[in-house]
């Protein structure tokens, strides 16, 4: 029993040790300063994205409103508004289909959010870009892109996964009980998918080598805290939160703002904590 005691007590202290050296690390790197660079980059390559996701849409099974949906699943409801009336007025005077040239120039602009990212998960590292600029940009718009066509798979499965249960379980003979099983599963998928992005950009996005192992447990951080921090911000806005009331018209510009902030601060502490597992791998 007191050895059991002693062990509980140093993993505490472990722990403990763990948690003060990630928040000298936080504050060390000014993450708070870094997130706001961030959202920044974020806000300008946020319609570019969506354009040219919504210019994807024709070619899936999708449409605008399956697109929105998930928007306002975690949006606060005025950048909600806000966003989709913004998008319906640029996609109405917009014109040329996807293989105009303009799509060049959008998918520059909507890569400008990963390239900041990129650059501020190698202040985690504390390791300078010590790649080319044509082969940092180019995998940012991989990245960028990569992310697109995952997103899309995520508006997939929730729209059109009772579909493809049925048509699996039935080729393979199952029972309609597995079909309610597969609804359950197809709506977690979100989660699973958040992760899955999140782990391909902390392997890819730092300049410096990776591991597996390292990756994954700032993937698992970011994906459950940006959707906790999504739904609570959410929450916080639609019930005490009245920034109209403070900033006017600019009150949707500013809560879009606070949930790019705090989503940029939920990824560069998940980079953070990667790079401290990293570290105290190496030693």
């Amino acid at each position: 029993m007191r050895k059991r005691k002693i062990k509980i007590r140093k993993k505490s202290q472990k722990i403990s040790k763990f948690i003060k050296r990630l928040i000298t690390k936080i504050m060390d790197n000014d993450v708070t300063g870094m997130a706001a660079q961030l959202a920044y980059f974020f806000l300008l390559s946020l319609f570019p994205l969506l354009i040219f996701i919504t210019t994807l849409l024709p070619y899936t099974p999708l449409n605008q409103d399956d697109l929105f949906n998930i928007i306002k699943g975690f949006a606060p409801e005025e950048t909600f508004n806000m966003v989709r009336k913004t998008l319906d007025e640029v996609m109405v005077n917009r014109s040329g289909g996807l293989l105009s040239i303009g799509i060049i120039g959008t998918i520059w602009s909507a890569s400008n959010g990963m390239n900041g990212l990129m650059r501020s998960l190698n202040r985690a590292y504390n390791v300078e870009e010590g790649r080319p600029f044509i082969l940092a940009r180019g995998l940012a718009i991989i990245l960028t892109i990569a992310m697109i066509f995952v997103f899309l798979l995520a508006l997939l499965v929730p729209v059109f996964g009772k579909q493809l249960g049925m048509f699996m379980f039935s080729y393979v003979g199952y029972s309609s009980e597995f079909l309610q099983i597969w609804g359950l599963i197809r709506w977690t998928l979100t989660p699973i998918i958040l992760f899955i992005v999140f782990f391909i950009i902390y392997l890819l996005a730092p300049s410096t080598k990776v591991r597996f192992k390292t990756a994954a447990p700032g993937a698992l951080f970011a994906s459950l805290g940006w959707i906790i921090v999504s739904f609570g911000f959410s929450y916080y806005v639609s019930e005490f939160g009245n920034y109209t009331s403070t900033y006017g018209s600019l009150g949707a510009i500013i809560v879009l703002m606070l949930w790019f902030y705090l989503s940029a601060i939920i990824i560069m502490v998940g980079g953070e904590l990667n790079s401290l597992i990293g570290e105290k791998n190496e030693q």
